[in-house]
């Protein structure tokens, strides 16, 4: 019954990860088509900044990142073999590195939009 049992919950988790990891292919998605409006409106208008399509895409990759690792832990946590937890280590900190330089990018990218010209 045990054995029953803890197939039934891997089976659960391997869903919830395929839910998790389809939901940010759709961040990414929708952030896509944002930023391709954001453009074909930036085109056509002649003028203004680009800052605001970059920030837009960036917040809309954070979220998939962070989704992406949420997918990861799911699926190690399932089968905690020490070959899993070595590439999930490695694949956090790779996503945590590019989620605070896409982070440090959107403040510093907010900040000079806020500032007025010289």
């Amino acid at each position: 019954m045990f054995e029953q049992t803890e197939q039934q919950v891997r089976a659960w988790v391997e869903w919830l990860r395929l839910l998790v990891e389809a939901l940010g292919a759709c961040v990414i998605a929708a952030g896509v088509v944002i930023v391709v409006v954001g453009l074909v409106r930036y085109a056509l208008a002649r003028g203004g900044s680009f800052i605001p399509i970059r920030l837009a895409f960036a917040r809309y990759l954070t979220l998939a990142l962070e989704l992406q690792l949420a997918a990861d832990v799911l699926s190690t946590s399932v089968a905690p073999t020490w070959d899993r937890i070595g590439k999930l280590a490695a694949i956090a900190v790779i996503r945590t590195a590019l989620n605070y330089f896409l982070n440090r990018e959107m403040k510093e990218e907010a900040a000079s939009a806020e500032q007025p010209p010289a």
